[in-house]
């Protein structure tokens, strides 16, 4: 018989298990974040979506993990840098049209606090490697001056991968100025010439890693030059993809792959730390692949500088021992916004002291399959939209599909629709299954990768429509428009984009300023005012 003493005993026993399980749990350590965010990555440029670029060690990651193939960024560097920073979309950030160049004289706002502000407050050691480009006019702006320990890397958009030396126009004094842009900390780092920037960015994030002290938690901010243009590797990377005939494409494979073996020793270096067993790695693109240099989103449209599936649709992929639901795929909607909630939330942290966040924390979606939070996505609003690089695809006249547009620019694509946003502007909204675009969304072509087997491919899309509808989940190539089938849809969004563009602020775009010039300051770019 059981008796009422032993029922007692296993009722206290179950008590205790409780009580130690809650405890075990609520004093487990924050876990080592560490984020690696690629530049300019396409959606075809990863093995794992059957690319023919070989990427090891990010499928072996990947598969691990978690895929988010609902991931979303931003078509450019400075606005996903801008919102993986603030959680916030660019329209309440003034930051909404394209990037910062080295000579304008605004940053990221002062007042928005950063993610690695929030992660210090969390009581984490924080460190960045790689690209900043989110303005560096004045000393105030730089990443040591908002929340990172420790800096190694560059403050503008692009640069020789060997020298670390940008060429840019600076139009107020009609000249041209190469110049080396590459800082530890505050101060000019010289004398890393001929040394290739992933492989000098790796070793820097490896040795972090080597001297952090296991008794704080590390945060640690990759943002590789690679693989954003000019296109430079060393031979030996390129040497596997001789059966890759276009050149372009043959030398970014190398690129990719060298990329893929920097991931592969930073993620070795914590596990040979024993800091992996409580690490959350994150891995995400910053933009859609730029074509014109040897990226590839096939069979999306679009490419960087495009709200197309193509400029937006963003590689990413969450790995850690600490996920409950490992080896699996997400499908919902996560945006590089939510990054900032997310991993604070993580820390233990608050979001408190931030100004009203666009981002959710997705921890959940991530690491246990449930349903996003978020229902809807702003992709952006920017009046003054213009894309600056040619858009040209085989047997395809541009020059036709720019008149059909502009000639329907003159006109109301729906009479019946009654929201007061001007669909003229380029904008794009997502609400749940549902994608409009307006105004021009930016070059709107399939490109296949290049190489044998596509030159007979062509990709001849129907007129642009002033206001356009695609159903993502049944089509995400957005081969069929079906606004005049859902003006309901269509109607709902619009005033969804009247809201939002009634509360974006002002866009903050200066002219040059002629004191940028590095030659006054010292031969480097870097803080003038």
């Amino acid at each position: 018989m059981y008796s009422v003493r032993m029922l007692q005993v296993e009722v206290l026993r179950a008590a205790l298990l409780t009580v130690c399980l809650t405890v075990s749990v609520d004093s487990a350590p924050p876990p080592n974040v560490v984020f690696i965010l690629a530049d300019d990555l396409g959606w075809n440029d990863v093995g794992f979506h059957r690319s023919e670029i070989r990427t090891p060690v990010l499928d072996r990651l990947a598969a691990a993990g978690v895929k988010l193939e609902g991931y979303y960024v931003q078509p450019l560097c400075t606005p996903s840098r801008n919102q993986l920073m603030t959680g916030r979309y660019q329209i309440h950030t003034g930051m909404q049209h394209q990037i910062i160049w080295p000579c304008q004289p605004y940053c990221v706002p002062l007042e928005e606090k950063l993610l690695p502000q929030l992660m210090k407050e969390a009581g984490y050691s924080t460190h960045m490697v790689g690209k900043w480009h989110l303005g560096m006019y004045k000393k105030e702006c730089l990443p040591t001056r908002r929340g990172f320990d420790s800096y190694f890397g560059y403050l503008t958009g692009s640069e020789d991968y060997f020298s670390h030396h940008r060429c840019c126009p600076i139009t107020p004094l009609n000249v041209t100025r190469c110049a080396l842009d590459l800082r530890d900390g505050e101060e000019v780092a010289t004398g890393y010439s001929g040394t290739f920037s992933t492989e000098l960015f790796t070793q820097r994030a490896t040795s972090i890693i080597q001297r952090h002290k296991a008794d704080q938690p590390l945060f640690l901010y990759v943002a590789l030059q690679a693989v954003h243009a000019p296109l430079e590797v060393p031979e030996r990377y390129v040497t596997p993809y001789t059966f890759i005939k276009d050149k372009n494409r043959r030398v970014y494979a190398g690129m990719v792959s060298a990329m893929d073996e920097a991931v592969g020793n930073i993620s070795r270096a914590l596990q040979d730390t024993g800091l992996w067993n409580n690490t959350v790695l994150i891995f995400s693109t910053d933009n859609g692949g730029q074509t014109l240099a040897g990226g590839n989103n096939w069979p999306l449209r679009g490419r960087k500088w495009s709200l197309w599936e193509g400029g937006v649709r963003g590689v990413g992929f969450v790995t850690s021992p600490l996920l409950e639901r490992p080896g699996t795929v997400s499908h919902e909607l996560i945006h590089i916004s939510d990054w900032l909630p997310t991993l604070v939330g993580l820390a233990g942290g608050s979001t408190n002291g931030t100004k009203p966040l666009d981002g959710f924390n997705v921890w959940d979606t991530i690491s246990k399959g449930k349903a996003s939070p978020r229902l809807e996505l702003l992709h952006n609003i920017d009046p003054i939209y213009d894309d600056i690089a040619p858009c040209t695809g085989k047997e395809v006249d541009f020059e036709k599909l720019q008149e059909s547009w502009r000639l329907l620019s003159s006109r109301r694509a729906l009479p019946e629709l009654r929201p007061q946003f001007n669909v003229s502007m380029h904008a794009a909204i997502r609400r749940g299954k549902w994608k409009l675009l307006t105004g021009y969304p930016g070059c709107p072509l399939w490109f296949p990768p290049p190489g044998e087997g596509q030159e007979e491919f062509t990709a001849t899309p129907e007129p642009l429509k002033q206001v356009m509808l695609f159903d993502i989940e049944q089509d995400p190539e957005e081969k069929h428009e079906v606004s005049a089938h859902h003006p309901e849809v269509v109607n709902f969004l619009l005033r969804r984009l009247d809201h939002y563009q009634r509360e974006a602020l002002p866009i903050k775009f200066p002219p040059e300023d002629p004191g940028c010039d590095p030659e006054r300051l010292g031969g480097a770019w870097g803080p003038w005012a």
